[in-house]
């Protein structure tokens, strides 16, 4: 392997990782505040592609409009998810946990039973089909793009956390409940919130990852679902640094395992849960060390 490739080859997995870290920080999120796995991240996801797909094709909108339509409607089916089934059950982690498969199945047969399991085009930009010569490495605009987007969306979630009164009201909730409302933090707001944001970024990802993958169908958003909650669970679920850094790591490992041992390339996705049980066994505060609250919302 030469400069030239080994290079692409990074660029291809810090793009491919950047993805995961934006779905794993939805995760994460709504972990650390309610100590939720919200299995139907990945369906909010896929939500949010077919309504941007639909905004484009059928309903003529401008490309813009139509991807604000698909993250508008998916914020709101995970708020409404969380008003609906998550609060009530969010004494009951075990409940709670089912209720987020029964949201996340709820979705998939809803499309498609009415939409047909087919998979769709996505439009994208006409210039993320560009490819950038330099020499001997060809870079794609789309993974440049998806880089440079993530980075974007990863500057405003630390100022949002470290900077704003709600951002703060969520890390005092993460902490301690009750000590959080003795100082006046409205846990039902802050809850909510965190899932917007957690939506958006799921909606964020799930326009990259099309502009990379251009087709969306009812189950779009499981691969790269599961593959996010793997790059949470490595870096410590609840962390969100953790979050961006478990989804660094697995898709430079996934990428730079297939570009030096092809024969392999079938076996990605077996990779990355060998990874997960391995970190599982051995650390499974994953690698910022989280250790799991018993006691939550």
């Amino acid at each position: 392997m030469g400069w030239g490739q080994f290079i692409q080859y990074v660029v291809y997995g810090v793009a491919l990782g950047s993805l995961y870290s934006l779905i794993a920080i939805g995760y994460t999120i709504i972990y650390g505040i309610v100590g939720l796995i919200n299995m139907a991240h990945g369906d909010f996801f896929m939500v949010a592609a077919y309504v941007a797909m639909w905004g484009i094709l059928v309903w003529k909108l401008p490309m813009p409009a139509s991807y604000a339509l698909g993250a508008a409607l998916a914020i709101a089916l995970g708020v409404t998810a969380e008003r609906i089934v998550y609060r009530p059950l969010r004494g009951a982690k075990i409940s709670a946990f089912i209720g987020a498969i029964a949201v996340s199945s709820i979705l998939q047969n809803t499309f498609v039973v009415f939409f047909s399991p087919r998979s769709k085009p996505f439009p994208h930009p006409a210039f993320l089909d560009r490819v950038l010569q330099f020499g001997e490495v060809a870079l794609p605009v789309s993974m440049l793009f998806i880089i440079a987007a993530s980075v974007l969306l990863f500057l405003i979630l630390t100022y949002i956390v470290t900077k704003t009164k709600t951002g703060r009201a969520m890390r005092a909730l993460s902490k301690d409940l009750e000590a959080a409302q003795l100082v006046g933090v409205n846990p039902d707001r802050v809850i909510s919130f965190a899932f917007v944001l957690s939506t958006a970024f799921a909606a964020a990802g799930a326009f990259l990852w099309c502009s990379k993958v251009p087709y969306v169908d009812p189950f779009t958003g499981m691969m790269p679902g599961l593959k996010a909650f793997i790059a949470a669970v490595l870096g410590g679920i609840g962390s969100i640094p953790g979050a961006l850094l478990g989804g660094f790591l697995l898709g430079l490992g996934e990428v730079m395992i297939v570009a030096a041992l092809p024969m392999l390339t079938p076996f990605r996705d077996i990779f990355a849960y060998l990874i997960l049980i391995l970190f599982l066994l051995i650390r499974p505060g994953g690698l910022f060390n989280v250790t799991v609250r018993e006691e939550k919302v």
